[in-house]
């Protein structure tokens, strides 16, 4: 049979929400949604309440009182079992007044961030907010929120990207190591054919994943996004470097494991190849070991001890330039991870945008610096970690440590 719809709000602590509301100088937190653009609106009011999306849905999470939901009349169903008010609407009109009856006068956290720093928060439009600021509210940036409510991995979800994590971690070996022995005998080895090999094996697992993962032998591994196509991919051969970045989890909108392998065709790298994986394997250990050491000292908490994801950013990116490849590190060193692969929690990031958010207990992130040389090779080293009461857990628990010679 099927299952029963997940009530709305299930799961999130209202009583939690009121003193982070207070903390932020919020009067509520207003989430909108339209088409699903918002995956916090998702996160938070569960996929069954915002399935259609056809019309805009609009919930105050208020600081004192119930929730209230402005819901189009042709969606109301979608919100059955909703923990507070339910208020209809079908013309602009209505919506207006509804509209101004939660805003005027008050202070409302949105997921907007001042010139766009942080884009994985920035989910409202504009002309939303000037909608809202004419009506009477003031609108601040519900960063914060979003890092506690939304972003947090529930002890099930925690559970399932472990299991993703020890999965791909095994199946990546033996597909790098499948690839170096049928080159060894003289056989045939394409990029498209080992990506379709580890999809297999994702499948096997019982793992589902929402892209096929990257594959790219030498100069293809030079580019972070790099995309196979059957009858365009490259050829392995002896001598070249490859990259194998793949990710999945138990279910779709599941917390899946992301990972990035690197592997050699041959007995011995060069000495540059060698260089750029010590080069990239210390600068993600490195951003381990200053984690461990500030939540050693601050418990955990942003402020004194804490640390932020910008912060971590800049640990990878020393160790790179300390290297002297910085020029070659082209991206951030990690992004969030919850029900969305690339999250709306913390990211490890201070080269594409600033993000300040304190790490903190429950959330979850990749950890993937690289160096990129175009038209030669490029080199990633991908873990996942998991900011336990207790401290960082990685995933997968072995790290690489060295080179697949392959």
């Amino acid at each position: 049979m099927p299952s029963s719809p997940t009530p709305p709000l299930d799961g999130l602590d209202l009583a939690a929400l009121t003193p982070a509301l207070a903390e932020l100088g919020a009067d509520g937190w207003l989430l909108f949604d339209f088409h699903h653009i918002n995956p916090v609106m998702t996160r938070l009011l569960g996929r069954d309440a915002v399935a259609l999306g056809t019309r805009r849905l609009f919930v105050l999470l208020p600081v004192r009182g119930r929730p209230v939901a402005v819901a189009h009349r042709v969606e109301q169903h979608a919100l059955a079992g909703f923990p507070g008010e339910v208020r209809p609407y079908a013309g602009w009109r209505e919506l207006h007044a509804e509209l101004r009856a939660l805003a005027a006068g008050r202070t409302l956290a949105m997921e907007i961030s001042p010139g766009d720093a942080v884009p994985y928060v920035d989910r409202v439009p504009h002309g939303v907010i000037e909608l809202l600021e004419s009506l009477g509210a003031r609108v601040v940036s519900s960063a914060p929120l979003v890092t506690r409510f939304a972003a947090r991995w529930s002890a099930a979800e925690l559970a399932g990207h472990r299991r993703a994590a020890r999965a791909l971690a095994e199946i990546a070996g033996d597909a790098l190591r499948w690839a170096g022995a049928e080159v060894a005998r003289g056989a045939e080895v394409r990029e498209a054919a080992l990506q379709r090999r580890v999809l297999d094996a994702i499948d096997r697992a019982g793992l589902v994943t929402d892209e096929p993962p990257i594959v790219a032998f030498q100069e293809n591994s030079a580019l972070p996004h790099y995309e196979p196509r059957e009858g365009a991919d490259r050829r392995l051969q002896a001598g070249q470097v490859l990259l194998l970045d793949l990710w999945a989890g138990p279910a779709r909108q599941s917390v899946f494991a992301d990972q990035t392998w690197m592997a050699f065709a041959g007995r011995s790298p060069d000495a540059e190849v060698r260089r750029v994986w010590e080069a990239v394997r210390g600068a993600r250990d490195a951003v381990i070991d200053t984690l461990r050491d500030r939540w050693r000292s601050g418990g955990g908490k942003r402020g004194p001890g804490g640390v932020s994801g910008a912060e971590l950013d800049d640990v990878a990116r020393g160790v790179i330039r300390e290297a002297g490849y910085a020029e070659y590190f082209v991206h951030r060193t990690g992004h969030s991870i919850d029900r969305e692969l690339h999250g709306s929690g913390p990211h490890l990031d201070n080269f594409e945008t600033a993000d300040t958010r304190g790490l903190i207990p429950g959330v979850g992130f990749s950890v993937e610096p690289g160096v990129y040389f175009p038209g030669r090779f490029g080199m990633r080293s991908e873990i996942n970690v998991f900011l336990a009461e207790t401290g960082p857990e990685v995933t997968p628990p072995a790290p690489q440590k060295d080179l697949l010679l392959v």
